[in-house]
């Protein structure tokens, strides 16, 4: 049987966590099909994404408690098989309602996948080091997406999209069927078996919600990423080759935190994260030249993906139960599912340019959460700072 320390299981863990974080990837993509090709308002389209993330966002708050009393094992693959139904279901309708709920259901569908995910990987020896390697694989993923999936929706049409999310959750059904790890056999899991569990630390709670916030100006700028470009001018090609470049990009940031681990602090990674946040919202939205624009779109992602590692290294070490980063889908869900239909409502009534100032109202309560959090550790867990 396949563990999370082999290479079987982390396979398997790869192509979980991608399939379950292709909604995050696509979100320019998917927004912007569902406003040129599907013909909706950019509200509605952007409500159509935050509805799949809060099918994604019940589902993980629903299992993460029970997370220690659910075989893993055959639930994730069935999640990943129900949401590629879901998402071809979407093709043969042209109701927005009945698309909606669709979307609602895929998203539960893939919550639960996802969050049993996310839970066996903060059983495993080194959690850090593990999701660093899940999200080095999503911008392996991404790269490939990028670059060629808006050329199939320009050459195809819009519903090329839903074909590629149906044949990616076919993927990691597969490989989940044959290979997904069973979380007890762990040896940190092994280890801390016999600890009993206990109430969540208060900082966790500020942790949640200040990576919650980052996730609502992520999803909010990167849904409408396509589009403001579009609104200036650029051409499809160029926005290919900036998306290509996102791809290349985001295999950094994975990278870059695994090796890192020892050398910054969890938490002052997550108080600055969200000042950059604000800064390239800032150049996407209000700048006039394509390189500028698309370096700041292509290193958007990278911010979070980035500060998200540190995130869920550290909640690990604060609740070693795993029920935390179990619900790391909805703690990112949850922010995700607000940012398209906030971002939606703003562009409609404002326009793109509303975007940043947004951002900046988030980033301060955000950055104010992440100083709670490390005002607590710094009282009563000075261990987990500790490297």
């Amino acid at each position: 049987m396949a563990t999370t320390e082999c290479a079987r299981g982390r396979l398997a863990l790869c192509s979980a966590h991608v399939a379950g974080m292709v909604d995050m990837v696509a979100l320019p993509v998917w927004v912007g099909s569902l406003i040129s090709g599907f013909g909706f308002s950019p509200a509605r389209a952007g409500g159509l994404a935050s509805i799949f993330l809060i099918g994604v966002v019940v589902a993980s708050l629903y299992l993460a408690p029970r997370f220690n009393r659910i075989n893993a094992r055959i639930l994730v693959p069935l999640g990943f098989v129900a949401c590629g139904i879901l998402f071809l279901l979407n093709i043969v309708v042209d109701q927005y309602e009945i698309m909606g709920v669709f979307h609602f259901l895929g998203g539960l569908a893939l919550g639960c996948a996802l969050s049993l995910t996310h839970g066996t990987v903060g059983r495993s020896a080194n959690p850090h080091r593990t999701f660093a390697l899940l999200q080095f694989a999503n911008g392996i993923f991404a790269i490939g997406f990028m670059g060629s999936v808006p050329l199939l929706i320009h050459a195809y049409g819009a519903e090329a999209m839903y074909y590629v999310f149906a044949v990616i959750m076919l993927m990691a059904a597969i490989l989940t069927g044959f290979f997904f790890p069973d979380p007890d056999r762990s040896v940190q899991q092994q280890a801390r078996s016999s600890k009993p569990h206990t109430a969540l630390p208060v900082g966790v709670w500020f942790g949640i919600a200040g990576v919650s916030l980052m996730a609502i100006m992520q999803s909010m700028m990167f849904s409408f990423l396509e589009r403001v470009g579009s609104s200036k001018g650029f051409s499809v090609e160029q926005m290919a080759s900036m998306l290509a470049f996102l791809g290349l990009v985001n295999l950094a940031p994975a990278a870059l935190a695994a090796v890192l681990e020892k050398h910054l602090k969890a938490h002052r990674v997550m108080q600055f994260a969200p000042v950059f946040q604000v800064l390239l919202a800032f150049a996407i939205v209000y700048s006039g030249s394509f390189y500028t624009y698309a370096a700041a779109g292509a290193f958007y992602p990278f911010i979070m993906i980035f500060t998200h590692t540190f995130a869920f290294g550290l909640f690990a070490k604060l609740d070693p139960s795993g029920r935390v980063v179990s619900s790391t889908p909805a703690i990112n869900m949850l922010g995700a599912s607000i940012g398209p239909f906030l971002g939606g409502v703003l562009v409609q009534e404002i326009g793109y340019g509303a975007l940043p100032y947004a951002v900046s109202v988030l980033a301060l309560i955000a950055m104010l959460s992440f100083f709670m959090i490390g005002r607590h550790i710094k009282r009563n867990s000075p261990v987990v700072l500790s490297h």
